[in-house]
């Protein structure tokens, strides 16, 4: 149930709003005490007792005696996102070689956690970025520069032959992760801390979209690997020209969509939307078309051609589902 109180004017322009006793009471506010006060992005605004500017630490302690390595990484990974930025690695006697180089992995494939202090048994790592550097509209946007340019390499890849490139894709995929777990390990800041939002210029739900929209862009970004995998499997055989051709097509029409469809989020433009949405037939019928020619094909060829098949369709369908987002989220933020 909501507090409400009126506003009182006092004297020529100061307007006074009395504080809920029992909130006073609870949080030990006495009087003289400072009160911090943040305009949000959507007009309210927050109340909060602590006006310190200063980092707020958040520490977990982890004991990795006898924990495998993979799982020690996502452990890791979990609590990173979860947004703790002290992380105390322990065992109970000498740390073993796998558990360090499991913990070296680690700070590689996230942004910021780097060790700042190792024993025998211990390591300690510091989150030296702040969260808030990186925006969420622009680490989202990274993410789908990154993404756009490894799905039209693993093409380009396909079309000549080149398993060098095809490899490079692959190894692109890691730097999307890194982005990805950043923008999970926002929300969750925002969530624990509402005053977050303003650092970073956004709120729940805006943020919610940005979240649901770099979890589509990571999954079209895992496809422009897996077609980068199949390129490799290629690499000896011949792929007919016709084939080629309705490939590159189908590949041009699916990156059409996520493209109008993430530009049309970042411009609030619903009729963009529609026509992301709308364009996916085309897709449709290209990729029935493909699958009968592929089907003639000898085995060797067929198979990581139809893995191809379906990556650029998921990934044009995952375009109409970043659309759908971005309609649904104009929708609720128009006025």
């Amino acid at each position: 149930m909501m507090d409400t109180r009126k506003v009182q004017k006092t004297g020529g322009s100061t307007f006074i709003v009395s504080l809920p006793k029992k909130w006073v009471n609870e949080i030990g506010i006495k009087n003289g005490d400072s009160i911090g006060f943040m305009q949000q992005p959507d007009g309210s605004m927050l109340l909060s007792p602590k006006i310190t500017e200063k980092k707020t630490s958040r520490r977990r302690i982890v004991n990795v005696e006898g924990m495998e390595s993979e799982h020690l990484l996502r452990k890791m990974i979990s609590i990173y996102m979860a947004g703790y930025n002290i992380i105390d690695l322990k065992a109970d006697k000498r740390m073993v070689p796998e558990a360090r180089e499991a913990i070296r992995n680690f700070t590689k494939n996230v942004i910021g956690p780097e060790i700042i202090e190792e024993t025998t048994n211990s390591v300690t790592l510091h989150d030296l970025v702040e969260p808030g550097d990186l925006p969420l509209d622009k680490g989202v946007g990274r993410m789908y520069l990154i993404t756009k340019s490894m799905h039209t390499d693993a093409l380009t890849a396909l079309k000549e032959s080149d398993t060098s490139l095809a490899g490079d894709v692959i190894a692109r995929d890691n730097e999307v992760n890194r982005l990805y777990w950043l923008v999970i390990k926002q929300y969750n800041l925002l969530l624990n801390d509402p005053g977050f939002g303003a650092k970073i210029g956004t709120n729940t739900n805006e943020a919610l979209a940005y979240l649901l929209i770099a979890r589509i862009i990571e999954r079209i970004a895992d496809h422009a690997g897996k077609i980068a995998e199949s390129v490799k499997q290629l690499e000896e055989e011949r792929i007919d020209k016709r084939i080629m051709q309705d490939l590159l097509e189908a590949s041009r029409i699916a990156l059409e969509i996520v493209e109008r469809s993430v530009s049309a989020f970042y411009t609030k433009n619903i009729n963009e939307c529609n026509k992301a949405i709308d364009s996916s037939k085309d897709l449709v019928k290209i990729r029935e078309n493909l699958m009968r020619k592929v089907a003639g094909t000898k085995s060797t060829v067929a198979v990581p051609l139809a893995y191809i098949i379906e990556s650029i369709d998921r990934t044009g369908f995952y375009g109409t589902d970043i659309a759908e987002i971005a309609i649904n989220h104009i929708v609720a933020t128009e006025k």
